[in-house]
């Protein structure tokens, strides 16, 4: 009885202190701190002490494993791995990066689809996994995995040379209308998001243009090399060029406007509705891992999410932080799945 008197006695010492800590960092940035470097290092420091030490006690023993459907080195691998950096961080486990490209995503999505369901296993999924599906490139669709959490969108974007003769894109429209087919638009590949944005953008807008695919890597060097007349694109593939001044952006496609270029119109404010441009990013697990073993995730996430390193990242790399729950986050991937494939059956590339 003695013992365990004090085991108790112990224990909330040191929950104390820890909470005294974070209190005390609290304070400091309410004193106006928040912008040093030490407040917050303090308060990153408390918070990883207080979460760290249960947070990743549902989940398996050993390193854990983010499956990117990705090449090493791309904008998606590389926020990607910001991501696992953090959340090792905040679940006190080691996370390996694991790339494997291919098939739409195929080989990443049945690699995991197969994996034992507890946790240990997850992808960095997008909206490729209803794509990937319906272009029958894989026979697994977003009911093979449970949601753990949305954490980031991109927004597409239709973009031309910086010494292109279109200053914006209803003079781009106006020229498209009156030359059928002659306009040349490159995309990241047939079936892809950026193809279907390209289609959805053109077809509401009644205009009839060339759509040219590339592989993703190959997109803006044929812009730049002057083989097509525009691109849709993400910003992640375009944003250093048009930092440089060699590319221009004429409208963001997406739900809103993009901060990197804050002064370029989103398209419905251009009167043009397009709904379901936005590509998420998130993290799925094999169908049937425990929900204890979710919520770790999930929360590990949403705090990475929120962290000034991924904010910062995002910044630079051309993504938004937009942490969704894993309730919410599955009603919008099965949302987006219907869409998908409808948008895929207009352009007769449904094979399901």
């Amino acid at each position: 009885m003695i013992y365990k008197c004090q085991f108790m006695f112990q224990f909330l010492q040191l929950f104390i202190s820890k909470l005294l800590l974070l209190l005390f960092c609290l304070f400091l940035i309410k004193a106006g701190y928040a912008q040093t470097s030490v407040g917050d290092n303090l308060l990153n420091k408390a918070q990883n002490s207080l979460v760290n030490s249960n947070l990743g006690s549902d989940l398996p023993p050993g390193p854990l494993e983010m499956v990117v459907i990705f090449a090493a080195g791309t904008s998606a691998d590389v926020t990607a791995r910001i991501l696992a950096e953090r959340m090792s961080k905040y679940l006190n486990k080691t996370i390996t990066v694991l790339n494997k490209p291919g098939g739409g995503g195929a080989i990443g999505y049945k690699y995991v689809a197969s994996s034992k369901p507890d946790g240990r296993s997850f992808i960095w999924n997008s909206n490729s996994v209803s794509t990937a599906y319906y272009s029958g490139m894989m026979d697994i669709d977003y009911k093979s995995f449970d949601s753990v959490a949305r954490v980031s969108i991109e927004l597409p974007a239709i973009v031309v040379s910086n010494s292109s003769q279109w200053k914006s894109l209803p003079e781009l429209l106006a020229y498209a209308r009156a030359n059928p087919e002659r306009l040349k638009v490159g995309n990241s590949g047939t079936g892809s998001h950026t193809h279907m944005a390209s289609v959805a953008l053109f077809n509401s807008a009644g205009v009839q243009v060339t759509d040219v695919p590339f592989s993703a890597s190959q997109v803006v060097p044929s812009l730049l090399g002057g083989h097509v007349d525009a691109l849709i694109q993400l910003p992640g593939a375009f944003v250093s060029h048009v930092q440089s001044g060699s590319l221009k952006v004429l409208a963001v496609l997406g739900s809103k406007r993009e901060p990197l270029y804050s002064s370029v119109p989103n398209i419905s404010e251009l009167g043009i509705n397009l709904t379901g441009m936005d590509l998420w990013r998130g993290l799925a697990v094999p169908k049937g891992t425990p929900a204890k073993a979710i919520s770790s995730l999930e929360r590990a996430v949403e705090l990475s999410s929120q962290s000034t390193e991924f904010i910062n990242a995002g910044q630079k790399l051309g993504f938004l932080p937009a942490f969704m729950t894993s309730k919410d986050f599955s009603l919008l991937i099965a949302k987006d799945d219907a869409y998908i494939a409808k948008e895929m059956q207009a352009l007769s590339l449904n094979k399901k």
